[in-house]
């Protein structure tokens, strides 16, 4: 089962380090800034659906993304 804190965790980073805000990755991914941020605070799991928008808007392949939360849910 997927850990909330890991998604968000990833989610968060891959965000911070292409330098983009919340209200940017939220506009382009068509979610609200709130609804980001407690993805990213790991309060929500996003479903596939709003994962893959946001992987798109961060211009992160999600798979990439996937593959991080996985190792980093491994080493746990």
């Amino acid at each position: 089962m997927l850990d909330a804190t890991v998604v968000g965790n990833i989610i968060r980073e891959a965000r911070e380090e292409r330098q983009l805000s919340q209200e940017e990755v939220s506009r382009a991914a068509g979610i609200g800034r709130t609804h980001l941020s407690s993805i990213e605070r790991g309060v929500r799991c996003p479903t596939l659906n709003t994962f893959i928008k946001i992987s798109r808007a961060i211009n992160c392949p999600a798979g990439d993304m996937l593959d991080a939360i996985e190792r980093e849910m491994e080493s746990r």
